[in-house]
This record gives structure tokens, sequence and C-alpha cells, in this order.
């Protein structure tokens, strides 16, 4: 058949797709058109969306030549009860070829609570490593140069406590802090959104990340002092355009209160970093790697005048997604992972943490630790897709997908700007609510079979439960507790009481940076919850209310 133009031919094909998908009801639920050509990406401007790797406005990556110049850093997220435990699998993780550390802290550390408190029963060395004062951390880096490793640590509420014991480590160790090399997530807003592991309110909050923004800026100028995670954002439930659109929105509100501060943007923004999720839809991931970039680059440029290109850079951290491992045919999960490496890889993240296979069940087992690394060095250095910056780049497909994403994520941040920023749009519960209905439709797709889950909605098997799952003994609390109340018994404790009374202090003069004085208790053996209380005294508990 002839058709006068390609306009024509395309529609034909389409209506055939439509008529064959029409048999398949599931396959009518796909969110991108049948297939993509020139006229899909039509007005599309090479030098304005796209131009050269490691150039404005970095849709193909921030540095010009990607992985042939180094591959990304291999970062294993890890940390389990106790500080022994946890420094154990970090030695085994850089042994077996890891190049960077990624510290997960239990739940109270998370929330500012020592091991030896009431509220702490149950949780302690659970879902990451307890560290409670110095003690911990000095022996959660045993036998590790500070000075080599680059370290990652999620840390958000109480970053500023973790960070200064991490300085303190590094000092005793012979390392200055301008050496240090590492990130720490501290993103309070995405807490208030998506996870919740938050302790102050938003404005002392955003003071302590600020004062976190001024100190690194002098004293550790290698370290990455925001993590801006849209990974928590996507686990929650959110789209590939929301997730960069409200992580993004994030990075604007940290970006003005630093202004606001004082500061000047080319001074801090170039150790601004991001975190993304990788998730299961590899194209479409692709896509909102490359549209995140752009998305940034402009809003760095143009709303806040950046100068500097590493001011417009956004690198980001890759994590393959939590929330799509199953439970049931764990080893599935081999391959689920597998290709959000492959995602995250063509996509150009900077560093990448692997699942393992059993996480779904527990905390992973050493041998489950291995294939996930592996499965990044096999991407690395035997599939080929690092071999070329931007792979995907100029695929009609990949193309109008960054395009679209873009679009879509640019206009959730003018409705963010309108509601009056990311600040007032958490207060006020939109985003939230925009969250928990992308969530629910997933959800409801899966249930009704329009969205298939290997293994859990079709082509499911009889299984027993999987055996050899690491599991953390109950003894962990106690014996933690008894180390903490050990500390405190031990240490000089007239300076302790000292440096606590300047931090109150110094917490109630908003003028008043407080990397310097947390430093100091930290370095007197005063214990995380002691200093959390400190802050909790002055600024108060941030209380979560419904406001959709």
């Amino acid at each position: 058949m002839a058709y006068e133009s390609l306009k024509e031919q395309i529609a034909a094909y389409n209506a055939l797709c439509d008529e064959k998908s029409a048999k398949t009801p599931e396959r009518q639920n796909l969110k991108y058109n049948r297939l993509y050509t020139p006229v899909d990406i039509e007005g599309f401007d090479y030098e304005k969306d796209l131009g050269m790797p490691g150039e404005f406005p970095y849709t193909r990556g921030v540095q010009p030549t990607m992985y042939r110049g180094r591959f990304w850093t291999m970062r294993m997220y890890a940390g389990f009860a106790t500080a022994e435990e946890s420094n154990k699998r970090y030695r085994y993780l850089i042994e077996s070829g890891a190049t960077g550390l990624s510290c997960a802290f239990d739940l109270p550390t998370q929330i500012g609570y020592d091991s030896d408190d009431i509220i702490s029963e149950g949780e302690v060395g659970k879902v990451g490593v307890a560290i409670d004062s110095l003690k911990d951390m000095e022996i959660l880096f045993d036998g590790i140069d500070l000075g080599k490793v680059s370290t990652s640590m999620t840390i958000n509420a109480p970053a500023s406590v973790l960070l200064a014991m991490y300085i303190a480590v590094a000092e005793k160790q012979g390392v200055p802090s301008t050496a240090l090399m590492g990130t720490i997530q501290n993103d309070i807003l995405k807490e208030y959104a998506a996870r919740g592991t938050y302790i102050f309110p938003p404005k002392p909050s955003m003071r302590l990340i600020t004062n976190i923004f001024e100190y690194c800026s002098q004293n550790v100028p290698k370290w990455n002092t925001i993590s801006i995670s849209g990974y928590h954002i996507r686990e929650a439930g959110s789209t590939a355009a929301q997730e960069i659109a409200f992580t993004i929105a994030d990075g604007i509100a940290y970006v003005e209160a630093a202004l606001k501060a004082g500061l000047d943007v080319d001074t801090f923004a170039g150790r601004l970093s991001f975190f993304w999720n990788a998730h299961n839809n590899v194209l479409e991931e692709v896509a909102k790697f490359r549209a995140s970039r752009r998305l940034w680059a402009d809003i760095m440029k143009n709303r806040f005048g950046a100068k500097k290109p590493k001011s417009m850079m956004l690198r980001v951290h890759t994590q393959t997604a939590g929330s799509m491992l199953t439970a049931q045919q764990v080893d599935n999960n081999i391959v689920r992972v597998a290709l959000q490496t492959a995602a995250a890889v063509m996509g150009g993240t900077q560093s990448l943490h692997t699942n393992s296979r059993d996480e779904a069940l527990a905390l992973p087992t050493e041998a489950s630790v291995q294939v996930a690394l592996r499965t990044q060095q096999i991407v690395a250095y035997e599939s080929g897709l690092a071999d070329v910056v931007d792979p995907l780049g100029g695929s009609y497909y990949v193309e109008a997908m960054t395009n679209a994403i873009y679009d879509e994520a640019a206009e959730y941040i003018k409705k963010i700007d309108e509601i009056g920023g990311a600040v007032v749009a958490i207060e006020k519960g939109y985003i939230q609510k925009e969250i928990q209905e992308s969530a629910y439709k997933w959800q409801m797709e899966v249930e009704s079979g329009l969205r298939t889950i290997v293994g859990v909605n079709k082509f499911q098997v009889e299984e027993k439960a999987p055996e050899g799952l690491l599991r953390v003994d109950s003894s962990v609390g106690v014996n933690q507790s008894k180390k903490t109340q050990e500390v405190r018994a031990s240490r000089d404790q007239a300076a302790c009481d000292a440096a606590l009374a300047a931090l109150k202090a110094g917490a109630a003069d908003e003028s008043v940076n407080l990397m310097p004085l947390i430093l100091d208790a930290v370095k007197t053996y005063a214990t995380l919850g002691e200093i959390c209380n400190v802050l909790r005294e002055v600024f108060g508990e941030y209380q979560a209310h419904a406001t959709l």
C-alpha cells in the first residue's frame, strides 16, 4: 500500500498495533507509543537539547569521556548489627573489588536515639549498623584508610553528627579533612515527603543542612554535602518523571536556603549530588537520567545564575530498585538487577549500588552481595555498554522519551513553584498525594493483571522458603547498649557536658554554624542521642499531620 506521507504511514502502523494489542488487554496499558520516528521529536535542537558529553546541558553525560576515562564508582550498600560486624563486611567488599563504601545505619541511629534508649528496643542493628558514639565509628572504619576510600553515608536528620564522627575518625588516622572523599545523604525534605526518618521541623533542619554546606566548602572541599534523593520517592511509588521533578524541586529549595544564608551559588553547588532509582523499564530509565541532567543544568544556569560548569552538573549515585525485588522466586531478582544496572550505566551514573537477590526477605548474605557486585563488574568489563559515551543517544525512542520526561518534570516544578516551593508543597501534602496516587495506580494494575510481575501475579510456582538467610540476633541490642554505657562511664564527663552546653547555646543563635560545635561534642564521646536531644530541646520535633 502506498502512503502520501510518513505521518499517514505511521498512523496506519499504529492502528495495526492497536488492533493486535486489543487481543492482549495487558498490552493496552503501555505508556508509550508503538513506534518512534523522527516525527516524534519534531523541533529537536541538537545543540540546545543535547550538546557534547561534558558540556552544557549535560544530557549526554557530565564527563567528556565518561566510562572511557574511568568506570563509575562501584559502591555496595552495607551495614548491620554492630560496628565490628559491619567492618568485616566492608573489608570483604574492598577485597572483592568494591571501589567505594556505602553505609547503612539502623533505625535508632537514623532518628537520633542511642541503642540503650527504650525507644530503640528491638530495632538495634536490624536495618543497618548501630552507631552511638565516636567509639563505634572508630571500630566501623578500623583498618580502612579514609584518605583512600570514598564513603557514602545514608543518613539525614542527624547527618551533621555522623559526618562529624567521620571527620574525627579521619583525624585520628592522620587524614586531614581536606583529603576526605564521599557523600552524606543529608536530604531531609524527602523524609517529610516519602521516607519518614525526620527529627526536627523543616526550618532548623534546613539550617543544619546549610551549615554543612558552609563548613564543608571551607574544610572538607572534596565531600559531596548532600545527595538529593529521588530513590526513596520512587520506592514510595512515584513515576519516573515525578521522581526527578520532586527531587529537583527539593534541590531548588536547598539552593535557595543556602543563598538566603549568604552563600554564593558557585561555592557550594558543585558539591551537590543526586540519588536516582534504577527501575525496571530500561529505556525509560535511560531517558530519565538524561532528562534530569538537562533539567538541572537549565535551572542552575538560568534560574540561579551559576557560572562554573560543575555548578550545573547533575552528578548522580544510583541504586537498583529495592521495591522491585520479589520474595517469590528470588533468583529472578538477579536478572532484574542486571537490567537495572544496564539502565543506570547507559544513563550515565557516577556511582552505583546493586541490590542482592535475597533483600526482599532479609539482609543480604556475603554470597548474594558478591553476585550483586559481580553484576556491576560484568557490565563494566564484558557487556560493551561502557565503551561508548551515551550509547542510546540519537535513538528516536530515547530522545522522544527524554524530551517527554523533561517536559512532564518541568510542569511539576512549575506547579510546585506556584504552590510556594518544595517545603510548602510538602507541608500542604501535594507531593505526598501525587506519589500516593501513582503508587495506588501501579498496585491496581498489578492486582488486576494489567501489569505482569513475573513470579508474583504470573508464572508462579510452589517453592520452599530460602535457606541460609542473614538474621540479626536480638543479643546485638543488649551488647550494643552495654558498650554505649561503658563509653559514657569512661569519658571525661566535664568536657562532654561543656561541649553539649556550648552546642545548646549555639543552637539558640541562628547566626552560629553548628558543625564545629557538633564536632567538638563528638570528640568528647558525647553520644548521638545526647547531641540530638540537645537539639530537640532547642528545635523541637517535627510532627507529621494529615493534609490531604
